[in-house]
């Protein structure tokens, strides 16, 4: 037996480090009720780039009957990782952990061309990093501030930029004064919990508005928050890319922290972020200081939404005529489960009007670094996504992850269309403090 499985293993295209599981793999009955909401197949209605066929090319790689060659490899660059097959399997196939696996392998075994390899170690040590992040906010901030991103666009100078340059400055958000959010946050009225917030790295530095009601709800509705200024990159970005080692070195960096706050609930409110943590266990399955310790910090993460929907309202919610069209992040819907409560959440102001963006099972395209390195389909699946929002005659679109923000108001943005597009706590926030529909124009 220990022959054939040496024998097995060398005929493998992969090694022998966490391998995609060939049990999960066998789950999959190839029925197609995962093609309708994969984005990458339809867009192109390619078998090879349909989560059915990524797990076929996986099976038969395992076998040794495919090699990983940049033709095989190029179908799994092109998953976003969404995990709307995961929602739309009869099976329970978790491709997640199938996506993440592979891709793991193809970063170790397989070869990127140099300009390729030094832009995503761009991507990675400025995105992962939030001291990286706050270097550059003042430049790009002067760059708007001055007028001369306006000038830029308006002349059509941006062309001239390489085209990845071209794709970054088309998702910068609209940099606004930084909201610090203190390290420790007291509850408003009776102390209810004591929770932790995970602050990320673009949320903290791009969109710290958002940390910032995040915090001013959770205090409004008797939350003592705490927010570790120490903490760092959660690590998220890294794992859907396949960057296990650094992965794991900040997800141990991130349970240490928060350990040290000795809080009930770590709060998410950035999807991708979110469903990390909520697999932090996987991650760190062999690490015997933390496999432990990794799986209860995990039980206590939990998205903004979740916490909030599971405490009676406290705080007064405020009349806020607005029209809102409510994206579901992927990482949201598909990865952690989480559906019903931001609508809940909404649907609990007066005056409030939610309206359902169709194909809400399919990605906008933003996927962690997939519209940095794949903008044309990115640009595909973000367009297809603002043509359904138009009919809506929305004042604003509200999501639950950065990523998703910046995607869609990019596409937004292409067709003309002057709709701001805001997390969901950021409403609810309003609404707690009596602000009007005004507060959200751009």
């Amino acid at each position: 037996m220990a022959e054939l499985t040496a024998k097995q293993e060398c005929a493998s295209a992969f090694d022998a480090h966490h391998p995609p599981s060939n049990a999960i793999i066998e789950k999959c009955v190839h029925c197609g009720f995962c093609l309708p909401v994969c984005p990458t197949y339809v867009l192109w209605g390619q078998e090879m780039d349909s989560p059915r066929g990524r797990i076929y090319l996986m099976k038969i790689a395992s076998e040794g009957a495919a090699e990983m060659n940049s033709n095989w490899v190029s179908h799994f660059d092109s998953c976003l990782g969404c995990m709307a097959c995961m929602t739309a399997c009869p099976s329970g196939v978790d491709y997640g952990k199938l996506i993440e696996a592979t891709r793991a392998q193809i970063e170790r075994k397989t070869e990127r061309s140099r300009g390729e390899k030094l832009y995503r170690r761009f991507i990675f040590e400025a995105f992962t990093n939030p001291d990286r992040l706050r270097q550059m906010r003042l430049p790009l901030l002067v760059y708007q501030k001055s007028g001369l991103q306006t000038v830029a666009r308006g002349l059509g100078l941006l062309r001239l930029l390489p085209k990845r340059m071209q794709t970054m400055e088309a998702l910068l958000p609209k940099l606004e004064a930084r909201e610090a959010v203190a390290e420790v946050t007291p509850a408003v009225g009776t102390k209810r919990r004591r929770v932790g917030l995970l602050l990320g790295c673009v949320q903290r530095e791009f969109f710290s508005q958002v940390n910032a009601a995040t915090a001013r709800v959770l205090a409004a509705e008797g939350c003592e928050v705490v927010a570790p200024g120490e903490q760092p990159c959660c690590g998220a970005l890294l794992v859907h890319a396949g960057e296990e080692t650094a992965a794991v070195a900040l997800a141990k960096r991130t349970i240490d922290v928060f350990e040290r706050a000795e809080v009930g609930t770590v709060v998410t409110n950035a999807a991708g972020c979110g469903s990390n943590v909520k697999e932090y266990g996987h991650l760190l399955r062999d690490e015997p200081e933390y496999a432990e310790r990794a799986r209860a910090f995990a039980a206590k993460c939990k998205d903004v939404s979740e916490v909030l929907a599971e405490m009676e309202p406290r705080a007064k919610r405020n009349t806020l005529k607005l029209r809102v069209a409510f994206h579901d992040s992927c990482h949201l819907q598909h990865a952690q489960g989480v559906r019903a409560q931001p609508r809940t959440l909404l649907s609990s102001i007066p005056g409030l009007e939610l309206a359902e963006i169709p194909e809400a099972a399919i990605c906008c395209g933003s996927a962690g670094i997939y519209n940095l390195v794949q903008p044309e389909a990115a640009n595909a699946l973000g367009d297809r996504k603002a043509e359904l929002i138009a009919p809506l005659k929305a004042d604003v679109v509200a999501t639950g992850n950065p990523g998703c923000m910046l995607q869609m108001q990019s596409a937004l943005a292409r067709r003309g269309q002057k709709i701001p597009v805001v997390h969901t706590i950021q409403i609810l926030d309003a609404s707690i403090r009596g602000e009007s529909k005004e507060s959200f124009q751009l």
